[in-house]
């Protein structure tokens, strides 16, 4: 489809080996682009979000990194260029969601969540932006939540985290602007993924947070792979700075 053929763009996608991350995976392949999937643990994962990327044609690299350490973000942009000469798309997907009472948090739960989350964002953001610099174009969008934008009761870190991201986001917009990056934040609401698998094996509360949804269901992982993908096309060209919310209408905000 016109501003959809991204044949000869590359796309790297930070815990892309499962969840929003793979089904990004596919969608950039689907539309012809290289991809680089970044994981940290589950390398079976990795290499079969690879081989279903290479499905479409394409190529596709599996790179471990942890992303919330500054060298191996650097290590891990440096793996993708070494392969493919070229950086397009960013995709900081990357992260963790656990929490706890504020009163009963540890230090260690509070850390880790916002060195993964927000720490991670900014380094590989970090390792990006000098060659999309040189490239003279660029497209980042940071996988933020809904908790971000209202809070989430017992998961502050993890709030907290994601808010940083949607402001993390608007401030490399003007950044970034003059060298044409775009730079954008999607803010999923519950989504199906292994993530959340345990919340929605109890039937009753899968159907008490569906009630709480107007379109009345839960996203699935490609719910949030396709506006990432649109926000990275053509289409979006002039579209920066911004939140884009996809949550089947249960928080509305501008």
């Amino acid at each position: 489809m016109f501003g959809m053929n991204l044949r000869g763009r590359v796309a790297l996608v930070t815990g892309g080996s499962r969840g929003i991350g793979r089904a990004t995976v596919e969608r950039f392949a689907e539309m012809g682009a290289q991809v680089v999937i970044n994981y940290v643990r589950d390398e079976r994962a990795a290499e079969e979000t690879r081989s279903a990327a290479e499905s479409f044609g394409v190529e596709a690299l599996a790179v471990r990194a942890d992303v919330a350490e500054a060298l191996e973000a650097q290590q891990l942009v440096s793996a993708c260029l070494e392969r493919f000469g070229r950086l397009d798309f960013l995709i900081c997907n990357a992260g963790v969601w656990e929490g706890a009472p504020v009163d009963s948090m540890s230090e260690e739960q509070w850390e880790k969540v916002i060195r993964v989350n927000l720490k991670g964002t900014w380094a590989v953001c970090r390792a990006s932006v000098t060659q999309m610099k040189r490239q003279g174009s660029g497209r980042i969008v940071i996988v933020s939540s809904t908790a971000g934008q209202r809070g989430e009761s017992n998961y502050s870190n993890y709030a907290a985290a994601k808010g940083g991201q949607i402001a993390f986001a608007k401030s490399l917009a003007t950044e970034l602007a003059a060298s044409n990056i775009n730079v954008n934040a999607v803010a999923p609401g519950w989504v199906l993924t292994e993530m959340t698998e345990g919340v929605f094996r109890d039937a009753s509360r899968r159907r008490s947070i569906e009630l709480e949804i107007p379109l009345g269901r839960v996203a699935s992982a490609d719910d949030v792979a396709r506006p990432i993908l649109f926000l990275c096309s053509d289409w979006a060209r002039h579209i920066t700075g911004e939140v884009l919310n996809i949550n089947g209408g249960s928080v509305l905000c501008g």
